[in-house]
């Protein structure tokens, strides 16, 4: 079965070709330029590879509800020429193929359950911290959706009373994205991330957010294991802090075996990177059952 892979980003858009068994024949990065430029070249890569079916996993807000009239359509993304732009139609138009659309996220969380560590559970957390915070999540083995889908970057965020920095969200200032973020970081200290690696305090307050939105999410959605990626979680002695802020923040109120074995409850990635083209491929496969 040949199956195609979208990877829709903000800043790139990455294709594929591969399989049902998470075997990736082909890859290719395209920079995410204007709608018409980007899709055009994108149409052009799956356009003589015969796919069967193709999967996207797509940065939002997106309308992700298949029973919707605007079903693949990105609404009001912060990226101005993409606003309303409908991601599905030019696919579905000219490959003719089924195709089948979810968050970037989503996509993400799905690729580690179906081919990474999270492989055999049903209730799973995927968040990215970079550029933004967005979360993906799979509840008794399906992805999370609802009104919409998932916008768990947003959650409130107690802020730290030494933490003087205003908060880079523009709609809610002190979020858990407007403190968290890449860009946060860069904003309150001058500096980027890999500037301040060697920066103790810098890992303890950003760890410190990190857990009080882990604390939300498993009381919450009590998810069976916690993938944390993006760009910020490349600072890897991140994690020891988070799990031991978040067992913290957590104070035994509940006991589970996952939450006593923090090391492998709270996970990096483990598909180098290709989490969410898997994901995709995933999806593609699943457009065509």
């Amino acid at each position: 079965m040949k199956l195609g892979a979208l990877e829709a980003g903000g800043t790139k858009m990455v294709v594929a070709i591969g399989n049902e068994k998470g075997e990736i024949f082909e890859k290719k990065s395209i920079p995410t330029t204007m709608p018409q430029e980007t899709i055009s070249e994108i149409i052009a890569f799956f356009q003589d590879k015969n796919i069967e079916a193709l999967g996207i996993g797509s940065f939002g807000p997106i309308d992700v509800r298949e029973d919707s009239e605007n079903y693949g359509r990105i609404l009001d993304t912060p990226k101005l020429h993409w606003r309303q732009y409908d991601l599905l139609k030019p696919f579905q138009e000219t490959l003719k193929v089924p195709v089948k659309l979810d968050t970037d996220v989503n996509g993400s969380c799905l690729g580690e359950m179906t081919f990474g560590s999270a492989k055999g559970l049903k209730n799973v957390i995927y968040i990215t911290i970079g550029t933004g915070i967005g979360v993906g999540a799979a509840v008794e083995g399906k992805l999370l959706h609802g009104m919409l889908h998932p916008e768990a970057g947003h959650i409130l965020i107690r802020k730290n009373p030494q933490d003087k920095y205003q908060g880079k969200c523009p709609y809610h200032k002190t979020c858990f994205e407007g403190l968290a973020a890449g860009p946060a970081i860069e904003e309150r200290y001058g500096k980027s991330p890999l500037e301040l690696i060697n920066e103790k305090e810098v890992w303890e307050l950003e760890a410190d957010y990190i857990a009080q939105a882990l604390m939300n999410y498993i009381l919450i959605l009590s998810p069976e294991r916690i993938i944390l990626g993006g760009g910020v979680m490349h600072q890897e002695q991140l994690f020891p802090i988070i799990r031991k802020k978040t067992a913290e923040y957590m104070a035994g109120y509940l006991k589970t075996e996952q939450l006593e074995n923090m090391e492998s409850y709270i996970v990096p990635p483990s598909l180098n990177d290709n989490q969410g083209i898997l994901g995709a491929l995933k999806l593609a496969a699943m457009a065509l059952s």
